[in-house]
């Protein structure tokens, strides 16, 4: 085949629209923060799914093998290389085994609404050994079941609106945060460990739709993350753990409120990439455990409940 190639003329001729295509699919990934939300939300909608633009560098490849193109070949190293440089950690094990046993695990998950078993989703929060676990969707005809089945191991509870706290620790200054919605979606409770005071948020900020006519649709989504994002800013905690479906990821904008004062255990921590939603094959991590004053030492995902979303757990060290 090499010798086939290093005799064709037309190597260097053919390809042009795939490597143009390649060079784009780099310019996107480099300057997706250039992309105007103005239009559909458009830079959000990139920005959520970015990682699997990664999915072009062998569709390109493999174009470009059958096309016999050299020039669309050389171009495809450009995408390869910025991917690896922007998401290859996500398949990469960051977790610090030498601190990995932590001083805090906590675990949220969006249950669904529409969850069948939503004992059994409780007793997998309970086999998770969490310390903290935070729970969003709760509706009131299932926050009896879920007590219930969660009072053996937590003490202690709170639940504002449709979402709750469970802990093992003593709570404290619970209430509700107004996430500018007009219902209650978030709260904050001051947890007390043996290792000092932690303040927990817990927030559902509201989901996002991708509409033919309108594109993507996050405008009350993203004032919600900027109340939330206020709310946090004000906390007098030093040491401060956020927990919810937020739905968006790090890489969404509309999220900085939030994300510029925070960091994500997963992106600090985490085994593998961690994505959570939809739960029956992930494609994006838009539950978010975030965390500001204490230091990331594990995050990971949980198996699977009768919810479409998945759980996801972290270890932290408190300090």
């Amino acid at each position: 085949m090499i010798d086939r190639w290093r005799h064709d003329p037309g190597i260097w001729r053919r390809g042009i629209v795939l490597a143009i295509l390649a060079v784009l699919v780099t310019l996107l990934m480099i300057f997706h923060a250039q992309l105007p939300n103005t239009i559909g939300n458009l830079g959000s909608l990139t920005e959520t799914f970015l990682p699997w633009f990664g999915l072009f560098v062998p569709l390109i490849f493999l174009l470009a093998l059958v096309r016999r193109s050299a020039v669309a070949l050389i171009a495809v190293l450009l995408p390869a290389v910025v991917w690896v440089n922007l998401f290859g950690g996500l398949f990469t094990d960051k977790t610090d085994p030498a601190r990995d046993a932590g001083e805090l695990t906590v675990v949220t998950h969006n249950v669904n609404a529409d969850n069948p078993d939503p004992e059994g989703t409780a007793g997998k929060m309970v086999a998770s050994g969490a310390d903290v676990v935070a729970l969003e969707e709760l509706t009131a005809k299932a926050v009896p079941v879920y007590e219930a089945a969660m009072k053996g191991t937590y003490k202690y509870h709170s639940v504002q609106g449709t979402v709750g706290l469970w802990s093992k620790y003593p709570l404290s200054g619970t209430k509700p945060v107004d996430i500018k919605l007009g219902w209650v979606r978030a709260m904050r409770s001051t947890v007390t460990t043996a290792h000092g005071e932690v303040a927990v948020y817990v927030a559902h900020l509201p989901s996002v739709r991708v509409k033919l006519h309108a594109g993507f649709t996050a405008n009350q989504r993203d004032k919600s993350a900027d109340a939330l994002g206020e709310a946090i800013a004000d906390e007098q905690l030093p040491q401060v753990v956020l927990l919810g479906d937020l739905n968006g990821t790090m890489n969404d904008r509309a999220l900085e409120g939030v994300t510029a004062q925070m960091r994500s255990t997963q992106g600090a921590a985490g085994h593998g990439n961690g994505f959570s939603w939809p739960a029956a094959f992930p494609l994006a991590r838009i539950d978010q455990i975030m965390v500001k004053g204490v230091e990331p030492t594990s995050s990971w995902t949980l198996p699977r409940t009768d919810s479409d979303h998945l759980p996801i757990a972290a270890r932290v060290e408190l300090r």
